[in-house]
């Protein structure tokens, strides 16, 4: 297993410590166990698409759990219903599985979808407008002499009158 170390990182950084915490934690837990194999994809800068082959599973077979920055995806094996046939060879996997996804904040569950073998899970970034960046207007603000305001103006001006 290799090892990234991201000491560089950490001292010209702030506030990033969970990524790299992430990061050092998928390493460690990485157990090499491809069940079952999905795909991640991107579609516009804000959508995103896991899709997870499960074949042989129906959706109650399924539970699909989204937490704060968590989703987990949780198969459990089932039975075969005895029909009276006997099976020669068992091919298709029907372990029961957890696929577990970090998610960025902000990142929600918009559905889910099983067709011809595949969950499709949608998910959506949604940036609260707070959090959005926002243009700085830079106002021209006065060097160190002082500029009087228009009211003093015409006070000063009104009292040297009198």
């Amino acid at each position: 297993m290799s090892r990234f170390d991201f000491t560089p990182y950490r001292r010209s950084t702030v506030g990033f410590d969970r990524l790299f915490d992430l990061l050092e934690n998928q390493a460690r837990l990485n157990t090499g166990d491809n069940y079952p194999p999905f795909n991640i994809s991107r579609s516009g800068d804000d959508n995103y698409r896991i899709t997870i082959a499960v074949a042989g599973f129906r959706p109650e077979d399924l539970d699909i759990t989204a937490q704060q920055n968590l989703l987990v995806i949780h198969g459990r094996k089932r039975e075969e219903v005895a029909d009276g046939s006997e099976l020669i060879h068992v091919g298709i996997a029907n372990r029961g599985f957890e696929r577990r996804f970090e998610l960025a904040d902000f990142v929600r569950v918009e559905g889910a979808t099983l067709a011809d073998g595949l969950l499709t899970i949608d998910l959506v970034r949604e940036v609260p407008e707070a959090m959005k960046p926002r243009k700085i207007a830079i106002n021209g603000a006065p060097r160190l002499s002082a500029v009087p305001r228009e009211s003093e103006n015409t006070q000063d001006n009104q009292a040297s009158a009198a």
